[in-house]
């Protein structure tokens, strides 16, 4: 440190001390304005993007709701419309299965009415041969009776004394 007392002289630190106003007033005139204006540009424009990206954060949660909102909304409307759809499902099974119970019972109806003019038509039947039936029976008895003289006699004189006793 010493040495550097032993070599100071004021002639070359007047002429360094002169080129340094020199230099720095060079600086300020010439360097110092755009230096200074770019920085500021600078930082107006890191301002403007750091304001631009918080805009966008907010327009981005902004669209993140309306989005959430529309996907709620359209959640609500298809639980809306396949309630609709399962309402519209069971009238269609509940008509469905009056309309096959009324057709059913329209069938069994028609079908007690069938099997009854049915039976009603076999009982017709039935009578008519048991009728005829009877007539050709009592038409050989009485062929069998009445071919005998004196059994023809016995059934004239039965049936007049059970005609007088009614």
């Amino acid at each position: 440190m010493e040495k550097l007392w032993e070599d100071f002289g004021f002639g070359l630190f007047f002429w360094q001390l002169i080129i340094f106003v020199g230099l720095i007033l060079l600086l300020k005139k010439f360097a110092w304005k755009p230096i200074l204006n770019s920085v500021n540009e600078r930082e107006e424009g890191i301002k403007n993007a750091l304001l631009s990206a918080e805009n966008a954060k907010k327009e981005m949660q902004n669209l993140k709701s309306d989005n959430e909102k529309l996907l709620a909304d359209a959640r609500a409307e298809r639980d809306l419309l396949m309630k609709e759809a399962r309402e519209i499902k069971e009238k269609m099974i509940n008509d469905a299965k009056s309309e096959a119970q009324a057709a059913g019972e329209k069938m069994i109806s028609q079908a007690k009415a069938a099997i009854e003019s049915e039976k009603n038509a076999a009982m017709t039947e039935l009578k008519n041969q048991v009728s005829s039936l009877s007539l050709e029976i009592a038409e050989k008895v009485l062929r069998d009776e009445l071919s005998n003289k004196e059994s023809q006699t016995k059934l004239v004189e039965k049936m007049l004394g059970d005609a007088k006793l009614n």
